[in-house]
């Protein structure tokens, strides 16, 4: 557990982790590991964002300074509508944007076709010192083109090991990976839908093919548990994070968040001149 952990019972990271029995093990109404209640929640998100905004501070610094190391990428997956735009605002959002690098994979492009399917995301790795926040990612190219068969099967199969080979190389390198997957029920993403629908203030959210790819959800879930089988690694393992229940979600991101920074244990840079010799310069300016 994060040094603060008011309210966790036991380590999001592990409590979080991909089941052995993948989606179907997991209630998306389920608040593994906290006790308290939404009340409780937003106390404790205040909590940990008082706790987050000092380590990603030090990182920077670090960045700043050219001394970094560390890196933390934060992969984010989910159906649409199961709050990855919240986790950005209200989780990532929290800290110096500075010190963030937010990358939103869509279709690829004519150039990036022409590409290998990490070719674009390779480039939006974030540099030492940064948190990086992939909302969606390279794992579309092994979600949506398998539902979709928008790749054939053996190059789907490539993909798999591409993407470990990958993850393993950014690990090696001081990255600490943290992968989500919001998972929401069909009938909540029914409902946050239709809120969409609902209201004119939200219809520019509502995108007409989020229906055709609910027709597809038996689909998607599947694809889901062998992404998770075949690209959970010690060095990148996958969470998990039941999210019907959008303030224990942002709660969970948070926390897998806290736990990363505190792993990299950033310090204040240390200064590269005489700190006295520039006071007195300074009081004789």
């Amino acid at each position: 557990m994060s040094a603060h952990s008011a309210g966790w019972t036991a380590p999001a990271s592990t409590v979080l982790r991909v089941p052995a029995g993948g989606l179907a093990a997991v209630d998306p109404d389920a608040t593994p590991g906290y006790d308290g209640g939404k009340d409780h929640g937003a106390v404790s998100l205040a909590s940990g964002l008082a706790a987050l905004s000092p380590l990603q501070e030090r990182l920077f610094a670090q960045a700043a300074t050219g001394t970094a190391t560390g890196r933390v990428l934060l992969v984010l997956q989910a159906m649409d509508s199961a709050g990855k735009g919240g986790i950005v605002r209200h989780v990532v959002g929290g800290v110096d944007p500075q010190g963030v690098a937010l990358a939103a994979f869509k279709a690829p492009t004519a150039e990036e076709r022409e590409h290998d399917f990490l070719w674009r995301v390779q480039k939006r790795v974030p540099a030492p010192g940064m948190i990086g926040v992939f909302d969606r990612s390279h794992y579309e190219d092994v979600l949506i083109a398998r539902v979709r068969a928008l790749a054939p099967a053996e190059e789907i199969e490539r993909r798999y090991g591409a993407i470990v080979d990958f993850e393993q190389r950014l690990a090696d390198e001081g990255t600490r990976i943290v992968k989500v997957m919001l998972h929401i029920s069909r009938d909540e993403q029914k409902d946050r839908l239709m809120e969409r629908l609902d209201r004119p203030d939200k219809h520019w959210k509502y995108n007409p093919g989020d229906v055709d790819e609910r027709l597809l959800w038996d689909q998607y879930m599947a694809a889901y548990d062998t992404v998770f089988a075949r690209t959970s690694t010690d060095a990148a393992p996958w969470h998990v994070i039941p999210a019907n229940r959008k303030w224990y979600a942002r709660l969970a991101v948070q926390e897998l968040l806290l736990g990363a920074l505190e792993d990299i244990d950033p310090q204040w840079p240390v200064a590269d001149y005489d700190v006295e010799a520039e006071k007195k310069r300074l009081a004789a300016s």
